[in-house]
């Protein structure tokens, strides 16, 4: 990922010092798990322990120009990781196992770090919303649908909405992370042929992970559903970006993000105030979504295994953490700081709409008082049209109708916005299970 979307905390699980640092982990911790089963010396499992190289930039730059001989980078790995622990002992490393016993379980180990991470974010999004849910609920607002007025609502119902869908994409992640936490330590085609299954028990518990039966790799679905959780989080807040970007336009200016002192919106138009960050997380989206796509085509691999899905999860895998870390981090942000613009949203509500936003009320109410509903409906469309053609109130169109019955009574309660909006707070009811 480039470091303009890496934010540091999640970059740094995914660096060649950090990947390698973990499969020495596992390679020690299998060693003393032999050494538990009675197959090594005690003592010179220890040494393996004791004299195990630190993993730096040095020790990577040895790896990589081993791997420029054998070609494979596990293997290289085993040969600089053999000589640094030193004859005898380090022919203990890599005792009994393949290289995907060392690779899959360390990245599952990586991916559960990253999950928690997400987690972490992902509270703080849940948080935010569910704060500015509370402050806007009473900020009434046009409900749009197919981009245009419908009915009334409020902001706060929107940050609701949006506030329970982020907790599903939460529990979606706790989902995925529990998937992932698992790791395999069970030979070449996984049949423990080659190792005692007490080793893999014994490695896994040590590094938090839960052993599972497996091929010669951990069955990609598990990958595939961490990718999932993170594309869903994407359509989430591409789902917040857009409609931020549709409220900060001119013509409507019912929201904007915080501009900061000294930003500029346009090197050429000093007046702009772009939603530059929605947009930019609406981009990031769709790369999230082809990180899933990707993903699915490496759950079907040859027999027991291939190495097919290897050089797409080197790319996809550590990308869609940092990207959707990024994302959730910046909608946080985004969220926050976002500047509502109350006055404006009832102004385009009631007067911008010219009352056509209370057009069902007005129907409701004439079929109550006893007219035939298609009757009522084309009364109340044709003066709608007539009303927004003329740029007048609905209703005055209305008590100007001769064929329109209600009384002002009953025109008072359908235009009245307060009937409207009585149970909105519901919205917040719903967020009460929400932590």
């Amino acid at each position: 990922m480039i470091p303009r979307y890496s934010l540091p905390e999640m970059a740094a699980l995914f660096t060649d010092e950090a990947r390698m640092e973990l499969w020495l982990e596992v390679e020690v911790l299998a060693v003393e798990a032999w050494a538990t089963v009675g197959a090594i010396p005690a003592v010179e499992a220890a040494a393996v322990r004791a004299r195990a190289p630190k993993v730096d930039g040095a020790f990577v730059a040895a790896v990589n120009e081993r791997e420029a001989t054998t070609d494979h980078d596990v293997a290289a790995f085993v040969d600089i990781a053999q000589a640094a622990v030193g004859a005898p002992e380090g022919w203990w490393v890599h005792y009994g196992l393949t290289s995907s016993d060392v690779v899959d379980t360390a990245l599952c180990v990586t991916l559960t770090r990253a999950a928690d991470l997400l987690l972490e974010a992902a509270d703080g999004l849940v948080a935010v919303l569910k704060g500015r849910a509370g402050e806007e609920i009473g900020t009434a607002m046009a409900g749009r649908t197919h981009g245009m007025q419908a009915e009334p609502t409020t902001f706060g119902a929107k940050l609701a909405l949006w506030c329970l869908q982020a907790d599903r994409d939460r529990e979606r992640l706790r989902a995925a992370r529990a998937r992932v936490a698992v790791g395999k330590l069970s030979g070449a085609v996984g049949t423990y042929s080659n190792i005692d299954p007490a080793v893999e028990e014994y490695v896994c518990g040590a590094l938090g992970l839960t052993p599972v039966p497996a091929t010669q790799v951990i069955a990609r679905d598990r990958h595939a559903e961490l990718l999932w959780a993170c594309a869903a989080v994407g359509a989430t807040v591409e789902t917040i970006g857009t409609e931020i970007r549709h409220l900060a336009r001119t013509e409507v200016g019912e929201a904007e993000e915080r501009f900061g002192s000294g930003q500029k919106g346009s090197s050429a138009m000093p007046h702009k105030r772009n939603p530059i960050l929605s947009e930019r997380l609406c981009g990031l989206a769709r790369v999230l979504r082809g990180y899933l796509g990707a993903g699915l085509e490496d759950v079907a691999l040859w027999h027991e295994r291939d190495i097919s899905h290897s050089s797409v999860e080197r790319v996809i895998l550590p990308d869609a953490c940092l990207l959707t870390y990024y994302v959730l981090r910046k909608a946080t942000g985004l969220i926050e700081g976002l500047v509502v613009h109350g006055d404006r949203m009832r102004e385009n509500l009631v007067e911008g709409s010219h009352g056509l936003v209370f057009s069902q009320p007005v129907l409701l109410a004439l079929v109550a008082s006893g007219m035939e509903r298609d009757a009522a409906y084309r009364i109340v469309q044709r003066d709608a049209r007539a009303a927004w053609d003329g740029r007048r109130f609905l209703r005055d169109v209305l008590e100007a109708d001769p064929e329109m019955t209600l009384d002002a009574p009953a025109l008072d309660e359908a235009f009245s916005l307060d009937r409207a909006l009585r149970h909105v707070p519901r919205f917040l009811e719903a967020l009460d299970g929400v932590e």
